[in-house]
Order: structure tokens, then sequence, then C-alpha cells
């Protein structure tokens, strides 16, 4: 799946690696996010990705003309989650409005793990 937006010259295909780097640079440099998490099917365990892997945390997708986007994140022991939350959509908002002109519908953060 890519997202197709339509210009009065012709049509714009960005990849889901594209958005995926955006939102999970964007997610990663949100306070109190200590990396992005995988959710291993084989195993069962979230783990602490690199930065080059932004694109494991990311989930996109879209229904009805609308994007929605799930953040799969680690984040910092003794912040207050509900903050790193809201800090976390906002920024990721702000990243795909700014670099890609689309508005974003709905942006899920789950917190996969605290990490001292």
């Amino acid at each position: 799946m890519s997202l197709k937006m339509k210009t009065n010259i012709g049509q714009v295909n960005i990849d889901d690696d594209v958005i995926s780097t955006i939102v999970g640079t964007a997610a990663s440099e949100s306070f109190g996010v200590v990396g992005m998490a995988s959710k291993s099917l084989k195993d069962g365990f979230s783990q602490v990705l690199q930065r080059p892997n932004y694109g494991r945390g990311i989930l996109l997708t879209q229904a009805d003309d609308q994007l929605i986007v799930d953040v799969h994140i680690i984040v910092e022991y003794g912040v207050k989650l509900s903050e790193v939350s809201k800090a976390v959509q906002k920024q990721v908002r702000y990243a795909l409005e700014k670099n890609l002109g689309v508005s974003i519908n709905q942006i899920n953060v789950i917190i996969e793990g605290v990490r001292a």
C-alpha cells in the first residue's frame, strides 16, 4: 500500500517506507521516548530497534481515504505515559502535515515497554 495523492498535473505515490521513516523519526525525537518497538510474531516479545529500523515500529492502515497510523514505542522509566503519548501524537501529526501535506485522521500510540 502506498499513499496516493492527485495533483493538477498528475499523481504522486508515496511508499509506506517513506511515511514510516517520517513517523519513526518524529516519534523517537519526542520527550520520554527511548526507542521504537517491534512486536516479534515469532517469539512474542518487544525489542528496542536501532535508528535505521524505524519502519518496524509503525503500522499504516488506509480506509475510506483516511490514513491511520499506529506507533509502537518504548518509553523512559519515570515519565508520565499520557503526556508522552500526547507529545508523540502531536509530533507525528506535525511531521506528516509538514513533510507530506496530508492530514492524518488517527494516530494510535502503543507503549510496548518501559526502560530504566
